[in-house]
């Protein structure tokens, strides 16, 4: 699996009181919503009720596929296709729910903890930049060879 998340320019959204608009324009910035997504309409949309409603007010629940297709109605492919984006983000871990009699794999956000699993987050991104930098100073290396 590959580690893949969106980086852009930003400011903190503190200033910012309503969960849904932190949310919402966090959830873009990452690369998880779509671009052009306002609060109202991501409210509404299946990868926004997924994070908010049920892996970020429930951060220590497990989750399987099939309870949250149901929770959210929609199919299981739907589901996974936003889970394995935030499993790509390394914001998420596996582990077994009990789903009536017999145990399933789940999922929930790392550690049951946002803050926590941001860390992860953050130190693949410094992999990443450091691996880039490495692979700059390379180019420039062999850019001067050539000349």
């Amino acid at each position: 699996m590959s580690f893949e998340i969106s980086v852009v320019s930003n400011t903190p959204l503190t200033p910012l009181k309503n969960l849904d608009e932190v949310a919402t324009l966090f959830l873009g910035q990452i690369g998880f919503l779509p671009k052009g997504f306002d609060s109202k309409s991501a409210k509404r949309s299946i990868p926004y009720r997924l994070f908010v409603d049920c892996l970020l007010k429930r951060p220590e629940k497990g989750w399987t596929a099939e309870q949250l297709s149901v929770k959210l109605k929609t199919t299981k492919p739907t589901i996974y296709r936003h889970l394995n984006k935030l499993k790509y983000m390394d914001l998420l871990e596996e582990m077994a729910v009990k789903d009536g009699k017999e145990e399933r794999k789940g999922y929930r956000i790392r550690y049951g903890n946002l803050e926590k699993a941001w860390n992860f987050v953050e130190a693949h991104v410094d992999v990443a930049m450091e691996n880039y930098r490495t692979t700059v100073e390379h180019m420039g290396k062999l850019a001067k060879e050539r000349r």
